[in-house]
């Protein structure tokens, strides 16, 4: 039976991970704001990166204060390993400018919602390369995400839709897929703020490389837009770090299932903030995405329970 501690850290972790879905989902109508007043999306990324790796190696000297073996597994290089810097940075960057590109062409409630058929897709690779079984619930949970993407894209409302941003905003989160189980292999034998901090510096050097390029790095119209940017990092770190402390208490199941608030907050956000209309086929479509999200996280009945 539980005790009225543990209650109480289950509570804690589960509003740790609200608040960090919360702040995840706050990103894309705050990109919205920044280019809709002229900033190029490269600069806000810039800016946004820049910001979080700044409050995360501040963090992470905090954390690490009077700690005699800081230092990684031996064998890892790293966290600031050019290497490192690209795979980590460079992944966050793709998956960061697919998912905010699509903005230009979908309401931000759409994007959210077909972002979120990444799990799908995770599980779909995981069978072809024969890492897990796919049994009659994770074929269930495709079926009602492609059913959740055809109704957003089949509905009376969703006529304007671009094909483009459709296409866009899909392979953000089929990249995003792909780059989970590389996020997993730089955790091994590196702390997760080491991680995070490989994220943050390698995503700014990633954006101020193509915003220097293309004369964009300064190029900011008013402070609205700056502040939409940096706030966004300020956000990003936050969410990092209520995530992992949730991911700590709950485990992996809660968590994710906790996470799911993300995209119906970005909705509300899109309406409150933006304007934006949100259509029956949005609505739907997105509550079809989110059942698969949830049953997704049910374990394969043949598999054997493995400690973490």
């Amino acid at each position: 039976m539980a005790t009225s501690e543990s209650r109480a850290a289950l509570w804690r972790g589960t509003l740790a991970v609200v608040v960090s879905a919360c702040c995840f989902g706050s990103i894309s109508p705050l990109t919205v704001i920044a280019t809709d007043r002229g900033m190029a999306l490269e600069s806000i990324q810039t800016w946004r990166y820049f910001t979080s790796a700044v409050l995360v190696m501040v963090y992470g000297w905090w954390v690490r204060r009077g700690v005699a073996n800081a230092s990684p597994s031996a064998n890892v290089r790293p966290w600031y390993h050019p290497s490192v810097l690209l795979v980590a940075g460079g992944g966050q960057a793709i998956v960061a400018t697919l998912a905010l590109a699509a903005l230009r062409w979908l309401p931000a409630a759409t994007a959210s919602f077909l972002f979120y058929t990444y799990p799908a897709w995770v599980t779909v690779i995981s069978a072809v390369r024969g890492l897990e079984p796919i049994d009659r619930t994770r074929v269930l949970a495709l079926l009602l995400a492609l059913g959740g993407i055809g109704a957003m894209v089949g509905a009376p409302s969703a006529a304007s839709l671009s094909p483009v941003g459709l296409a866009v905003i899909l392979a953000g989160a089929l990249v995003y897929a792909l780059y989970i189980p590389v996020l997993n292999g730089l955790q091994r034998g590196r702390d997760a703020i080491d991680v995070t901090r490989a994220i943050c510096v390698g995503g700014t050097v990633c954006f101020a490389a193509w915003s220097i390029s293309s004369g964009t790095l300064f190029a900011i119209p008013d402070a609205t837009a700056l502040g939409a940017s940096m706030l966004q990092g300020a956000l990003a770190s936050g969410a990092f770090f209520g995530f992992l402390a949730g991911l700590r208490v709950l485990g992996n199941v809660r968590t994710a299932i906790t996470s799911t608030v993300e995209p119906f907050w970005t909705t509300m956000l899109g309406v409150v903030l933006l304007g934006q209309p949100v259509g029956i086929g949005t609505l739907v479509g997105g509550g079809a995405i989110m059942c698969a999200v949830l049953l997704l996280q049910r374990p394969v009945a043949s598999r054997t329970v493995q400690s973490s």
